[in-house]
């Protein structure tokens, strides 16, 4: 049964889902949420707020209106995202026969603030995301963790709620025309190394296939991936060659040649990406030691045991 909400959550809805873990969270506490949920806006719904007591962050899932937000007027509609918080003034209202469906989370702590400036959303901002079906996700996410038994609510929501703050910049798309390209021509390039990553060897030939310079296919995936390509292009290959070495026969050097990897430097690869060497890996996923085959195999170099198979490989 849900609580009696708090004052400050308004009581002009038609329906809601809401949790409460804690209107006094402690200061020690660098992310603490205090509540959240989604609210059926009724029609006559109306927010009109000096300041408030956490800091906020608001999604639009469907409906129409305005916002005023720290003195400014913003248009709302379907994947917006808003910021309020102490000192931060607030008014929003639906436009007639558009009422708001809406999900909120209230919180506080220092690492809250430091994450919604790392998403480019400090109080008393706006933009509308270019995914919002994985922030809405998210949301409903955060409502089954605050739902939980206590002790465990506050833990995994705070954790949610991390993970939701930093999605939100990725799904921000570009404001500038330009931006907006270079982000296509990314999505673009990624895509075909994903569907091209056992053909491409080389970044060069991945840049001539997409109709680029690899200097500027370089400088789009750092900007909008924060890596290289040719860290995806072999954080693609080694997945698939993982998912080889734990469901097929296949040696490790025959791996090797599908990639078209020289097999001392497939080692070395899969052991950057995947935390092990190959060998190591068989041990670890299937709590073995290498049989005869991988013996063979991974003959190229014997990796020393690693120090913490018992926990896992990781990942």
């Amino acid at each position: 049964m849900e609580k009696r909400p708090p004052p400050f959550l308004s009581s002009q809805v038609t329906a809601a889902r809401r949790f409460y873990l804690g209107l006094a969270p402690s200061r020690r506490q660098p992310l603490a949420v205090v509540c959240g949920g989604w609210e059926q806006c009724a029609s006559d719904f109306e927010v009109d707020r000096r300041s408030f007591p956490y800091l906020a962050v608001e999604f639009v899932a469907a409906g129409r209106g305005e916002l005023q937000l720290a003195g400014r007027k913003f248009a709302l509609g379907p994947g917006t995202v808003f910021a309020y918080g102490p000192g931060i003034a607030q008014r929003i209202r639906p436009e007639a026969g558009a009422p708001f469906l809406k999900y909120f989370v209230d919180f506080a702590g220092a690492r809250g603030r430091r994450l919604l400036r790392q998403a480019e959303l400090p109080p008393g901002s706006l933009f509308a995301v270019e995914a919002p079906g994985e922030i809405r996700s998210l949301f409903d996410q955060l409502i089954r963790c605050g739902e939980a038994p206590h002790r465990v609510a506050t833990q995994t929501s705070a954790l949610v709620l991390e993970a939701l703050l930093l999605s939100l910049r990725p799904a921000a798309p570009p404001a500038d025309r330009s931006d907006r390209r270079a982000l296509a021509t990314f999505q673009r390039c990624s895509a075909f190394l994903e569907a091209q990553f056992l053909k491409i060897h080389s970044i060069d030939a991945a840049a001539r296939a997409c109709h680029l310079d690899g200097a500027y296919l370089s400088r789009l995936f750092r900007r909008f991936a924060g890596h290289t390509p040719l860290q995806y292009l072999q954080k693609l290959q080694m997945n698939w060659a993982a998912e080889k070495l734990h469901a097929s026969d296949l040696l490790i050097r025959e791996i090797a040649d599908e990639l078209a990897i020289d097999p001392f430097q497939f080692s070395r690869t899969f052991k950057r990406v995947q935390g092990v060497s190959p060998s190591e890996f068989l041990k670890v996923r299937f709590g073995r030691r290498p049989g005869r085959k991988d013996q063979k195999s991974a003959s190229f170099r014997q990796m020393p045991p690693w120090p913490d198979a018992a926990k896992g490989p990781r990942v």
